[in-house]
């Protein structure tokens, strides 16, 4: 069974796709769990203009979202030339720009399960807590949102999920480089190129399939802990 230990560069690759997905995961969080509620709880103009561009990553090619993101977070983007002059913070053809693009892809799925959450929280209780004198700031943290809990590591799981498996638009922004972008999807990609790396991308293919099944456990298990919770309270 030699053949199914990673090699150093292939452990440098996993670690870099873990770290990568959890930050794509964690700093998209408070953006998911505020337009979620938006699109669950408010009416406004533009709502399914919003609710289009979120889910719009879903629809596109990788490809597409990949060069949007280069366009306007690359060193003479818009964003990334400013992000750059005044901050020294730069995402093309760094870890940070993979994590950007991978929380880009997952963005759709977070929202969406965080939504389907809230929207199945009954609402009177809400308007019950605000009749009671709570703003709506303090109905949010002590209603909406623990109650809304297994939506929302659902939403997460996912999110880290996707993360782990997003190739196309990481590649196109932030390339393959070993060691610095070079996440679980593009080095299988680059075994399944050179001769000879058949079993290299076979080892790496059944890393991604554990790491994808094991995150889909885990976020049944905590979306049950957390339903259980919420109905014992």
């Amino acid at each position: 069974m030699d053949w199914l230990e990673l090699s150093p560069d292939e452990w440098v690759a996993v670690r870099l796709s873990l770290k990568v997905s959890f930050w794509a995961m964690a700093a998209s969080l408070p953006a998911g769990i505020l337009v979620a509620w938006l699109l669950a709880r408010r009416d406004f103009w533009g709502k399914s203009l919003l609710n289009g561009i979120v889910h719009l990553p879903l629809v596109m090619p990788p490809v597409v979202t990949g060069y949007l993101l280069l366009l306007t977070f690359g060193r003479r983007g818009p964003a990334g030339a400013f992000l750059y002059e005044h901050f020294g913070i730069t995402f093309s053809f760094r870890w940070t720009g993979a994590a950007l693009a991978c929380a880009v892809m997952a963005f759709p799925l977070m929202v969406r399960a965080i939504r389907l959450s809230i929207e199945a929280i009954d609402q009177r209780l809400e308007a019950a807590a605000g009749t009671l004198g709570a703003g709506p700031l303090t109905v949010f943290a002590t209603i909406t949102l623990p109650l809304a809990l297994p939506g929302v590591i659902a939403g997460m799981i996912l999110a880290f999920a996707k993360a782990m498996g997003e190739f196309g638009a990481t590649i196109t922004f932030v390339s393959n480089i070993p060691g610095e972008t070079q996440t679980l999807p593009s080095a299988i990609y680059t075994f399944t190129q050179v001769p000879g790396g058949e079993l290299g991308a076979l080892r790496l293919t059944l890393v991604s399939i554990a790491l994808a099944l094991g995150a889909l456990l885990v976020s049944e298990w905590l979306a049950r802990r957390a339903s259980n919770r919420v109905a014992g309270l």
